[in-house]
């Protein structure tokens, strides 16, 4: 006999799956049109008058420059409780190298990691929920602009969203494509690690490439600095803990100038990790090492450290909530409840420092085929086969955060 929860959630899925074409079709839409963080002018369009269609109690346009929040009321008024369920809207600055129908129709810009899928995914959970309000409580759908290094979440915490519509819990998907289809994969703790960028600029002496000892190469210095950079996690974070140094980047001199050493050299580079205590010692390690190797060989060096994304951690109960929430939509067998974190970032994580929550990742990935493609390739596309999956995740949640009394 099948659970009370596990025929709620089937009730909402197989209602939700009445209106996949509309989903998919919203969906390619938005994949056709992608905009950048902030100038979601089209998106944000599209998804008020989607709300609007599906009668949401109300529709708050310019939350945090080009957010949306949709307000559904439930059929229940006592419990005095608000659930906020949250999707990204932004693309990439990227082209796409794909050739169906609904490719980007902008160059240079492409939906290469699924927010166009999460934006959908929460429509269907807001036409569902309109439709049926069986829930006690309020539901804010949150479509946030700018997840993609604009920190649009935190644009939104600061223009006022939690005082605005005071949710007692956040809750979030992403979708994942090293997973099936059908599967739902989150921990009770750390999802995604901090983001940090870091700058550092080498000043030597510049001059003739034939006569390096008249100059002071920081070009050179940047090559020790590249190498001793690479000790700071191996000797000084201890095994048990996670930490990432990675220089990306190094610009230095001319091309064209092949017998001239510059005088500067910047290299440009990321800091993951999940732990506070290790951010810490990480940006003052490098701090140190940088000036020190620099000036072994007669150079400076000065350090720019930024913090971008703070950890995305799920709340305790939050997390098993939303295990209780998917098995009952999935089973068991297709819940992972202890999915490795991953080294990437979100910023999800600025509202789980203020608001209760979980953040979880859907599946997928099919061998071979639709959605097997890593996000940030510019082949991937979004597997519609999962929008009544994840509309329907999103709908459960909020009824079982705020269930109707018997």
């Amino acid at each position: 006999m099948p659970t009370p929860l596990l025929q709620a959630n089937g009730r909402a899925f197989a209602h939700i799956a009445q209106f996949h074409p509309e989903l998919t079709a919203l969906r390619r839409d938005l994949h056709a049109h992608p905009e950048l963080g902030y100038e979601e002018v089209y998106t944000a369009e599209r998804v008020t008058q989607a709300l609007r269609l599906c009668g949401v109690d109300e529709v708050h346009t310019g939350i945090g420059k080009t957010g949306v929040v949709g307000i559904i009321h439930g059929r229940g008024k006592t419990s005095g409780k608000m659930v906020g369920l949250r999707a990204d809207m932004d693309a990439l600055p990227m082209t796409e190298q794909n050739d169906f129908a609904w490719k980007s129709a902008k160059g240079g810009l492409m939906h290469g990691c699924g927010h166009d899928g999460h934006t959908a995914m929460l429509v269907g959970a807001a036409r569902y929920l309109a439709e049926t309000r069986n829930f006690d409580g309020t539901v804010a759908l949150i479509f946030q602009p700018g997840e993609e290094g604009y920190a649009g979440a935190k644009a939104m915490i600061d223009d006022g969203l939690f005082e605005r519509f005071p949710v007692q819990a956040v809750f979030a998907m992403h979708n994942w494509p090293h997973m099936r289809p059908g599967t739902i994969g989150l921990n009770a703790g750390a999802m995604m690690a901090a983001s940090d960028r870091v700058t550092i600029e080498i000043t030597g002496r510049g001059g003739h490439g034939a006569h390096p000892y008249q100059n002071v190469d920081p070009v050179l210095a940047a090559a020790h600095i590249i190498t001793a950079l690479q000790s700071v996690v191996s000797r000084n974070i201890r095994a048990i803990d996670s930490g990432v140094v990675s220089i990306c980047a190094l610009q230095a001199g001319d091309l064209a100038a092949m017998s001239v050493v510059p005088g500067k050299a910047t290299l440009v580079g990321t800091v993951r990790t999940f732990n506070p205590a290790v951010q810490d010692l990480i940006e003052r390690r490098i701090t140190e090492l940088c000036g020190a190797v620099a000036l072994g060989f007669g150079a400076t060096a000065s350090v720019r450290y930024e913090r971008l994304y703070p950890p995305t951690i799920n709340t305790t109960a939050e997390a098993l909530f939303m295990m209780r929430v998917a098995e009952g939509l999935v089973g068991s067998s297709q819940l992972v409840r202890d999915l490795d974190p991953s080294m990437g970032s979100e910023d999800f994580s600025f509202m789980l420092q203020v608001k209760p929550g979980a953040y979880m990742r859907i599946g997928q990935g099919t061998e071979n085929g639709p959605g097997s493609c890593a996000l940030h390739n510019s082949r991937y596309d979004f597997n519609d086969a999962i929008l009544p999956l994840g509309a329907a995740m999103h709908a459960s949640l909020a009824e079982q955060f705020m269930p109707l009394s018997e």
